[in-house]
């Protein structure tokens, strides 16, 4: 178990304990590539590597935040995508093909948002169309993510067709990095390696400041189902998932 905050990790592993369960804080904040180089190093030096990955971190300014935009912009974008981005550089190395204890290939999970995170909030075909190229990588992704950022600056983001919401662009940048990421694994060496995206639903938690109608354990139930798809599954790879099912991502 991971968490920025050592307080709030400690005990968010007594409650856990309590529930009979025996999870290892280990301190991560994905917003410093520092930290988390060195939480890929006792991974690898304590586990030799990794079964399942969840890229659940993120962060969203409250709408009535005074923070001016271009600053929420900046901030969202590098926390939410490029963090994101930076937790799998550092540890898909590590990723093992063949989970230890559940005969399972590796799963990576992308939590994103199907309420303000679709491709439908960008307006612009064209845009959209560069989000959805077989032929994007990563380098054309961050590109696309920083010029969000730099129209933000000059309050041009909504007239060249991007959302009003950097939490949302956020999300669809990160949904996009499964798409190349799928493609990526598709050619490793390392057999039937498999990331999704997916939404949670409306979770109850400090950043919906408790307004949604899910429970945590309920919100988990999408991303612990990619996390334990069985070997060889034909649909779910690469595609952004809501409630189990396949939702049409590409408009």
């Amino acid at each position: 178990m991971t968490a920025r905050d050592i307080g709030r990790g400690h005990e968010a592993v007594k409650q856990l304990e309590a529930k009979g369960l025996h999870p290892e804080f280990m301190l991560l904040d994905i917003d410093d590539e520092s930290r988390i180089k060195e939480f890929a190093e006792k991974l690898k030096d304590k586990y030799g590597g990794l079964d399942v990955l969840v890229n659940n971190a993120a962060i969203a300014f409250k709408n009535a935040d005074t923070t001016p935009f271009p600053i929420q912009a900046e901030t969202t974008v590098r926390v939410n995508f490029t963090g994101t981005l930076n937790v799998c550089k550092h540890l898909f190395p590590l990723l093992r093909p063949f989970a230890r204890c559940l005969s399972l290939c590796f799963r990576v999970v992308n939590v994103s948002s199907s309420r303000s995170g679709m491709l439908s909030g960008i307006t612009r075909q064209e845009l959209r169309n560069e989000f959805t190229s077989d032929e994007l990588a990563v380098d054309g992704l961050q590109k696309l993510m920083q010029r969000f950022v730099d129209l933000a600056r000059e309050d041009r983001h909504r007239g060249e067709g991007w959302p009003g919401s950097a939490y949302g662009t956020s999300m669809i940048g990160k949904t996009a990095l499964t798409r190349i990421q799928q493609r990526v694994f598709d050619a490793d060496p390392r057999e039937d390696i498999v990331v999704n995206a997916c939404c949670p639903g409306s979770v109850a938690t400090d950043m919906s400041s408790h307004k949604g109608n899910k429970t945590p354990d309920q919100g988990a139930d999408t991303p612990v189902y990619l996390a334990l798809l069985p070997p060889k599954v034909p649909e779910f790879r690469g595609v952004f998932v809501s409630e189990r099912n396949i939702m049409q991502w590409v408009c």
